[in-house]
């Protein structure tokens, strides 16, 4: 019978770290993952309520009060304008000539007094756009120059017109791609029109147009009131375009 062998004894295999996917508090629930990091402040994904707070913060610092109430005296004098058909004088500057407007005719309005070109206008992803996650759309804002909040508004227009507007508490969208106010302007940002700080100041119009109304809370509370419809949604999102633009924003 030959030598034991001794039983040679097998190395402990290395300890594997268990990697754990935190969630950050700040990423939309919805979204499941933060988007690609633009600046330190979107570096994860707003909900439509971290909007409505950031925005209420904003619109309460006295820089944005100076602003809000130097935008009469700062806006141009409307000029009188004669249409072709009718002969009737009309003022430029009246915001019911842009309710039926085009989204290019609310940027030509709101870049009058800025040298760079108003940027070109790029058609909205379709009804499969208008579901997806809009984490999905991230490569849209690759390369795409900061906007105005004036002409970030009037995109977000036409995201509630084309996709829809809803009214559901602090939800970025329904099942069927509609938006609420602060909803439409994150997926705006997202799709590429302007960064989330534009989006920031974007939203404190909004709430400057509430507060000028008298409405007293905050954005989301007024979008889901019982009776609010998507029109009185528009007519807000038209009147604070126009300030806005008034104001050089």
């Amino acid at each position: 019978m030959g030598p034991q062998r001794r039983a040679l004894a097998r190395p402990h295999p290395p300890h594997r770290r268990t990697r754990h996917h935190l969630t950050s508090p700040l990423t939309a629930p919805d979204e499941g993952r933060p988007a690609h990091p633009e600046t330190p402040m979107s570096a994860t994904l707003l909900t439509p309520d971290q909007l409505d707070q950031q925005a209420a913060a904003l619109y309460d610092t006295a820089a944005w009060q100076q602003i809000v109430s130097g935008w009469t005296l700062t806006a141009p004098e409307p000029a009188p304008r004669t249409t072709g058909q009718t002969g009737e004088q009309t003022t430029v500057g009246d915001w019911r000539d842009l309710l039926n407007g085009t989204v290019n005719d609310l940027i030509a309005t709101a870049t009058t007094t800025l040298p760079p070109a108003a940027p070109a206008e790029r058609p909205l992803p379709g009804r499969l756009g208008a579901i997806l996650p809009d984490r999905l759309h991230a490569w849209r804002r690759i390369g795409q120059p900061d906007i105005r909040p004036s002409v970030q508004l009037a995109y977000a227009r036409r995201l509630l017109v084309e996709w829809g507007w809803q009214n559901r508490p602090y939800r970025l969208r329904d099942g069927w791609g509609a938006r609420c106010l602060c909803g439409a302007l994150l997926s705006a940002h997202r799709l590429g029109y302007g960064s989330l700080d534009t989006a920031n100041r974007s939203a404190a119009w909004l709430m400057t147009g509430l507060r000028h109304e008298g409405w007293a809370g905050l954005i989301g509370e007024w979008n889901r009131a019982p009776g609010r419809t998507a029109g009185q949604a528009l007519a807000l999102v038209d009147t604070v375009t126009v300030r806005a633009a008034q104001a050089g924003e």
